[in-house]
């Protein structure tokens, strides 16, 4: 029998998922279902949470590896913590070196790119800290889909082809070579059902496992990473990985309605999220006008006003010139709300680039809930793997800037503005509501803003609030929207001064997972988000 997997000619909807003693929701049914193993097997919430994390790294690479970031907001023990696993540059990296090489920007691909990669340090810390489980325990599901193999998911060998594609004509074929031989064996990539294995995946995740991640910093990993960088003319050396640990950070918050949102603190651009809500909690959205054209403007105003501030101010806190509590205060917020009009604005950004990034949420029924996001960047990353590890390195300092007066000017040891970034609510000053994401580079603020409205503004269920359709703002007047949004309500943005571009379909439109947990019976509900393969897993 010969079908499309990815060819959908009836509409179809999912409804929200309950489950008591724990849930799990990504963007793969098979890191969904490592993630609930765990669970069943003793462990907690944020044991699954690196257990799903883990194999997202075998069952979607496309968006994810382990050489890549990740981030953590954690609620467990009466209070959120936040986990900033991003690495910095190199120690022997400058703006000079790159254009003594002939460089006037930050190269996108390639070995350059490729700063300390924070996953397994991540995943190792969250597990001493907060997990019941071994390190070990947990990455053992990930590692035996990659040894035994899987069937690779559609929405997951889409993009695969995508990035075989790109990689093949943007890198040099000695600098490609490892990436084709571990993702595409065959000549091409995987197709949706087809198995893929990678018995030095499973190999490389097993060696992080025993270890609580200190081969991939300190050990014979952390030799071959080396190795590889430097002879394909990048900076990353041992050195640098074995000076890395990741930090645990203060969640940043802003009060909208009677909700408190928390995202991780700079260099993420949560930051951008919570300022765009903090402006937008000045007017007052019905549930009948959720899809108005009025609301919708607004919307895109305020986050316009956030990016602009966002993109201009953030980078590593230690290089920041303007504190946080700065742009999230209240003053600040009314100030540049006054500065929405009927008509479209035309701000001064950046220009919000592309992405690979996968988000999930976890819970257990002790109260445990943990917000998760990790990423190679840009798809798999740099292009560069390291020969017989299956490790794929991301490409985060793609971010960086040549010019040196700008906020995120390229230095040793620093940290470039991030675009992943996990959400969380909580209710009465401490009442945890649940975790929340939406991944996709520059879309992850707005996929927020646009997700806590819905549950917050607009009374929909987790699904409802992952299935509303998307709008995203690009630069200057530019939007686009998804296939299904409303053609009266683009039209009418028209004609306030966006300039509305119809997209064909939802890749640029970001991903998302919620659960949310009912204070007074521990019941939870979870929504995934039907632009990917996900479930949400429970029991």
């Amino acid at each position: 029998m010969t079908f499309d997997p990815l060819h959908h000619p009836h509409p179809s909807y999912r409804q929200p998922a309950y489950a008591r003693r724990g849930m799990v929701a990504t963007s793969q049914p098979l890191a969904a279902q490592a993630g609930l193993d765990i669970l069943r097997q003793g462990g907690n919430a944020i044991d699954a949470a690196v257990a799903a994390a883990a194999a997202l790294t075998v069952v979607e690479p496309c968006s994810n590896g382990i050489g890549g970031d990740a981030f953590a907001l954690v609620w467990t023990g009466g209070r959120l913590h936040g986990l900033s696993g991003n690495g910095p540059a190199p120690a022997s990296i400058s703006i000079d070196a790159l254009r003594e090489r002939g460089h006037e920007a930050m190269p996108r691909l390639g070995a350059i790119p490729v700063t300390v990669p924070g996953a397994p340090a991540a995943w190792a810390e969250l597990s001493s800290r907060f997990g019941r489980l071994g390190l070990d325990e947990l990455l053992e599901p990930a590692a035996s889909y990659a040894e035994q193999g899987f069937p690779v998911s559609p929405v997951a060998a889409y993009y695969w082809d995508r990035a075989f594609q790109s990689y093949g004509k943007q890198l040099s074929a000695e600098d490609v070579a490892a990436w084709m031989e571990t993702f595409a064996p065959h000549g091409r990539a995987p197709r949706a059902g087809e198995l893929w294995a990678s018995p030095a995946h499973a190999e490389t995740l097993r060696s992080i496992g025993r270890s609580g991640a200190r081969s991939f910093y300190e050990g014979e990993l952390a030799e071959r990473i080396h190795a590889c960088i430097w002879e394909r003319g990048g900076f990353l050396t041992a050195a640098d990985l074995a000076a890395y640990a990741p930090e645990w950070v203060d969640p940043i918050h802003v009060r909208y309605r009677d909700f408190e949102v928390w995202e991780i603190p700079p260099s993420g651009q949560g930051l951008v999220a919570l300022q765009a809500l903090s402006i937008l909690d000045g007017f007052e959205f019905r549930p009948e006008e959720r899809l108005g054209a009025e609301a919708i403007h607004r919307q895109l105003e305020a986050t316009k006003l956030a990016f602009a501030d966002g993109l201009k101010h953030l980078t590593d806190p230690r290089h920041m010139k303007v504190a946080p509590e700065q742009l999230l205060s209240p003053e600040y917020a009314a100030l540049r709300r006054g500065l929405i009009g009927p008509q479209a604005m035309m701000p001064e950004p950046g220009r919000p680039g592309g992405s690979g990034t996968v988000y999930l949420a976890t819970a257990d029924n002790e109260g445990n809930m943990v917000s998760f996001i990790q990423s190679n960047y840009m798809g798999f990353g740099s292009g560069i793997v390291v020969p017989g590890t299956g490790i794929a390195l991301q490409n985060r300092g793609a971010d960086f800037s040549l010019v040196p007066s700008h906020a995120n000017a390229l230095l040793a040891g620093k940290k470039t503005y991030h675009t992943i970034i996990p959400g969380f609510l909580t209710r009465g000053g401490g009442q945890p509501v649940g975790p929340f994401g939406v991944m996709g580079g520059y879309m992850q603020p707005q996929g927020h803003v646009q997700a806590v409205m819905n549950l917050v503004d607009y009374n929909l269920h987790p699904q409802a609030a992952l299935d509303a359709p998307r709008w995203q703002w690009h630069e200057g007047l530019s939007v686009s929207v998804e296939p299904h949004f409303p053609a009266d309500v683009a039209e009418a943005l028209e004609r306030m001064g966006h300039a509305v571009r119809r997209e064909d379909g939802f890749g640029s439109f970001g991903r998302g997972q919620i659960i949310l947990r009912d204070p007074a019976t521990g019941v939870l509900c979870g929504g995934t988000d039907f632009r990917t393969d996900g479930i949400v897993a429970g029991f």
